[in-house]
């Protein structure tokens, strides 16, 4: 695809001239009465409206062309894509499924070189383009099957990346590695004989431990929150790394005011034991990452904490440690033995955040059954405590 004829003046002042629009109200009123393609126009506007929070720098800069929808949403962020780029370094890397380019580009950060690939030629073009504009001495673009050129090609990595494509023939989200594409499981021998490191990233929804089952060879997992959401989960193997004895898995939230960690093997996991208790002072729901690796019995070890109940994942405690808890400290206010009328006396105006961990029913039914909406300051809890299953209020610590 020739893209020159999108480095115009006319067609960057368009775009960034209409930013704040609505994409479909562009394409009826302007139809006809532009000097280049508006369909693509249009679509850079939209892709600039979608991912303003996700890719900041790179939307802040009207050079840079986007692709359609699907692979906008696959991308990596760059908060995720800065994070990764500080896990490795060396001479040159590779990334095998390249798309948009924002892994690439800045785990390059860490490299001297770095060479993309990708099948789709849009999107090879795209990034051809936005290497340009970014470090144009730096990339090398390759426009094909990335495993096709790694049996070609007589280069050795120190970095191999791949983000596998996780959507199947009909469109369905895939999670298990051997169904994804490219098949890191059948293919494993052959990546780790082209580098000295292998970085795999997957789906927030990845099994870990049929992960590991599939690739023994891990020897290092990242689970990646941002601002307490999940956005992925990271598969590292490294050459010079010892022998696997116990693999270490790491939990980390990318926060403004902070990153927090919390790390853990699965071993240890197995063998530690919670002390249940019915509620404290305080109430604590572990960050979303531990949650997502489930490190259930680690996290309560590690800060002296007890559960509410086997299956909730909420813990309590009357005196909260020294060290910074990675996840919400809530104190307690109350619980509630008539939910029905007292809830309508607490919450006048019906608003109040809502959490339900191993509840009789979600967050959305629980809003629904007592009319409730969220906002204010204060939580009402839904969890499981012992045999009962009870709400409390409560506020962030």
């Amino acid at each position: 695809m020739n893209l020159s004829q999108f480095n115009t003046e006319s067609f960057t002042s368009f775009v960034q001239d209409h930013l704040d629009e609505d994409p479909a109200h562009l394409l009826l009123k302007y139809a006809g009465k532009t000097d280049f393609d508006l369909k693509f126009a249009v679509q850079q506007i939209q892709a600039r409206q979608k991912a303003k929070h996700k890719l900041p720098t790179w939307i802040s800069n009207p050079n840079l062309l986007f692709p359609a929808s699907i692979s906008m949403e696959q991308a990596s962020s760059e908060d995720t894509a800065m994070f990764k780029s500080t896990l490795v370094n060396g001479h040159n890397m590779i990334d095998l499924t390249g798309g948009l380019g924002i892994d690439t580009y800045y785990l390059s950060k860490s490299f001297q070189k770095a060479t993309y690939c990708e099948k789709q030629e849009i999107l090879a073009s795209l990034a051809l383009h936005n290497f340009h504009q970014l470090d144009k001495d730096k990339f090398h673009v390759i426009n094909g099957d990335s495993l096709n050129y790694l049996d070609k090609t007589q280069d050795t990595f120190d970095l191999l990346y791949l983000d596998p494509a996780r959507r199947g023939e009909y469109n369905q989200k895939l999670y298990k590695l051997s169904d994804c594409e490219p098949d890191v499981v059948s293919n494993w021998h052959k990546l780790k004989s082209k580098s000295k490191s292998v970085m795999i990233k997957t789906s927030p929804m990845l099994d870990i431990k049929q992960a590991i089952a599939d690739l023994p060879d891990i020897q290092h997992v990242w689970v990646i929150s941002v601002r307490n959401e999940v956005k992925e989960v990271l598969l590292i193997w490294n050459m010079s790394s010892s022998p696997i004895d116990q693999r270490q898995i790491t939990c980390i939230d990318l926060h403004p005011a902070g990153d927090k960690t919390f790390e853990f093997n699965f071993e240890e996991e197995e063998a530690y034991q919670n002390e249940l208790s019915s509620i404290e002072t305080f109430i604590i729901e572990p960050m979303a990452s531990i949650m997502k690796a489930g490190a259930f019995k680690s996290f309560g070890v590690k800060y002296g904490l007890k559960k509410l109940h086997t299956n909730s994942h909420l813990y309590t405690t009357d005196h909260l440690p020294e060290e910074s808890i990675p996840g919400k400290i809530f104190r307690v206010l109350k619980s509630f033995s008539s939910p029905k009328r007292e809830l309508k006396k607490q919450f006048e105006k019906g608003k109040v955040n809502v959490i339900s961990r191993n509840y009789l029913l979600s967050a959305d039914e629980i809003k629904q059954k007592y009319k409730l909406k969220d906002g204010g300051t204060q939580f009402l809890i839904g969890t499981r405590v012992g045999e009962s299953h009870q709400l409390i209020l409560a506020e962030l610590v």
